[in-house]
């Protein structure tokens, strides 16, 4: 396993250049920030995380968190010192309010640190990314109370939060839940029940974790309309804000899982006794709502780790490419065996990987581009339009990166021949621990689903059909005398025609036959995510040729060009090939009976 390099160039072209850093550095809500910070903000950071946090990786994987019988949890060697040193860095906490001990950064800067973080670990970087959806959730819900008593600690990352929502029999039907919480004399709650899948619901690190709960009072309605949010931590504080009184909740167990064996999936129990003291977040019946704010921003987070492990999972690809001789490649001298980088195969694969990586690079610092322009743009229309953007990028960031990520590790393993196949080459690892991404934070069915049916409609289409304007300008700024850049043009063009006339099919279905239109909803989100990433690569190109143009020499920037040029040639045609599928109806989906499966 090769060792982790932080790739800041990349991802400065991808903040700066493609997804717009100094619009949103202007925003005045960002004062505290400047484009001159950038740089040394990544290899400062980098320089921590490739240090203390990846290093942690491989032996995570091995020896995992132990769950012991009195309820606690022992995270991998490493784990708590590595996370100290992210604590005392204050990296955590950049992207958050001032007023609460934050650094005011955009979140576009929480989103490369978090890139960063998971290529290192991702198991290590689910606990950050968790508190941090913990955070946006009360610092945009919680009363001012509950800010200055949880949000500061959770701001400066001595605490760590968590978000409770699944049951056993309630996953993704979310309003199946059954956990209550009964009100008590002095307005807090007592909360009771189980929720499983809970990433650090306990551990180590802290001497406090916040958990999120979603229950229902006795007299909620049924279904997500009866579902509200609760602050339920492991200790309640005593008189001087200490945590030291033990609540009536533990974790009985943690999964087995088939990766990211680091990060403790716990199963917790909540009021085995007189109940776990909580406290209602907003009002009751609304919890839903409140938690979604979290959610989103753990589905974005969730589509960049599928690009961070992706990232990891090519720098080994690289690395042993060029060390492993197998064959002889043309031209290569008689006698000799060439590194296998040599080979057009090889290079097929290293250059889908790149490809598509710096595709959901420029996609989820887009998405987080949105964010920032939703929560702190000085118009309300400039908010409105990013809240528009946000909701219309984020299933496209959350599935078609995380599918990526599972595809481009497995490609890894390619890469890897036999030894790919054995775990101390450490590819395998990637592989497993990638799976989960498509899984969590709402199945990449449910994002197509929510894509096709929420967020197409939205503005009676006209959120979707500014992107692909958008695109389609692009396209056209690429026509000229470039040859390379010209064929992208044309590419994409074609490719946003076709996604064009498929999406007007689609909504005519969505209408008509909704079913028809749910059947056609994943193939769809792959068919907008290969032409949102053909977009994505071919403004990669228009920047890098401009700053060449401008003088720039730097081989890097030659690269970009070509990569966008094999994205263009090669992958985003398979854009056109989802339409058939997109617009195939659900006829054939549900002829076959359940029995007949």
């Amino acid at each position: 396993m090769a060792d982790y390099n932080p790739p800041v160039f990349d991802i400065h072209f991808a903040l700066t250049e493609i997804a717009g850093l100094g619009d949103v550095a202007g925003y005045p809500d960002f004062d505290g920030f400047d484009l001159d910070m950038l740089e040394p903000v990544l290899e400062e950071s980098g320089r921590l995380i490739a240090e203390t946090v990846a290093p942690l990786n491989r032996n995570s994987d091995l020896q995992g968190s132990v769950h012991n019988e009195d309820g606690s949890v022992t995270t991998p060697d490493g784990f708590r010192d590595a996370y100290s040193a992210w604590v005392a860095s204050g990296w955590g906490s950049v992207p958050f309010d001032p007023a609460y001990g934050g650094g005011g950064f955009p979140w576009m800067i929480a989103t490369a640190m978090g890139e960063m973080l998971n290529s290192a670990s991702m198991s290590f970087a689910l606990c950050p990314l968790l508190t941090q959806g913990g955070i946006d959730l009360l610092h945009h819900h919680g009363s001012e109370e509950q800010k200055e008593t949880w949000l500061t600690k959770l701001v400066e990352g001595t605490w760590t939060a968590t978000m409770n929502l699944t049951e056993p029999d309630a996953g993704s039907d979310v309003g199946a839940l059954r956990t209550k919480a009964v009100k008590a004399d002095d307005g807090s709650y007592r909360i009771s029940g189980q929720k499983i899948f809970i990433t650090y619901g306990e551990h180590d690190m802290v001497d406090n974790i916040v958990h999120l709960v979603l229950a229902r009072t006795p007299e909620a309605p049924p279904g997500t309309k009866g579902i509200s949010t609760f602050i339920v931590p492991k200790f309640l504080l005593d008189e001087d804000g200490n945590p030291t009184i033990p609540n009536d909740l533990r974790c009985t167990s943690i999964e087995h899982k088939m990766g990211i064996h680091g990060s403790p999936t716990c199963v917790m129990q909540f009021g085995e006794e007189d109940g776990a003291v909580g406290y209602l977040i907003g009002d009751e019946n609304r919890g839903m709502e409140y938690m979604f704010t979290m959610m989103n921003n753990a589905r974005l987070a969730v589509g960049a780790q599928g690009l961070a492990i992706a990232e990891r999972a090519y720098q080994d690809a690289v690395a042993y490419s060029r060390e492993r001789t197998q064959g002889r490649a043309i031209g290569a001298a008689p006698g000799t065996a060439s590194p296998i980088v040599e080979h057009p195969d090889v290079r097929r694969n290293l250059l889908t990987m790149r490809a598509y990586i710096e595709a959901m690079r420029g996609l989820c610092y887009l998405d987080a581009a949105a964010v920032d322009q939703q929560g702190h743009h000085p118009t309300e229309e400039g908010r409105q339009a990013g809240a528009e953007r946000a909701a219309l990028l984020t299933p496209i960031a959350k599935s078609w990166c995380t599918d990526l990520g599972c595809e481009l590790t497995s490609i890894a393993v390619q890469i890897h021949g036999g030894m790919g196949f054995v775990e101390e080459t450490g590819v395998a690892q990637h592989m497993r621990d990638a799976r989960i991404n498509p899984i969590y934070e709402g199945t990449n069915g449910i994002q197509a689903l929510d894509l096709v049916a929420r967020k197409l409609p939205m503005r009676g289409g006209a959120v979707i059909g500014e992107l692909l304007a958008e695109i389609r300008s692009t396209a056209a700024a690429a026509a000229g005398d470039d040859e390379a850049l010209a064929a992208m043009g044309a590419a994409l063009a074609a490719a946003t025609q076709s996604v064009e006339s498929t999406t007007a099919k689609l909504v005519e279905q969505l209408g008509d036959a909704p079913i028809d239109a749910f059947a056609g909803a994943t193939p769809y989100l792959k068919m907008l995510g290969q032409v949102v990433g053909g977009w994505v690569l071919v403004r990669q190109a228009l920047a890098a040729r401009a700053l060449l143009d401008a003088g720039t020499s730097d081989e890097r920037l030659e690269a970009k060009i070509t990569t966008a040029s094999f994205y263009c040639e090669q992958l985003l045609p398979l854009a056109d090939a989802q339409a058939p599928a997109v617009l195939a109806g659900a006829s054939t989906l549900m002829a076959l009976s359940a029995d007949q499966f």
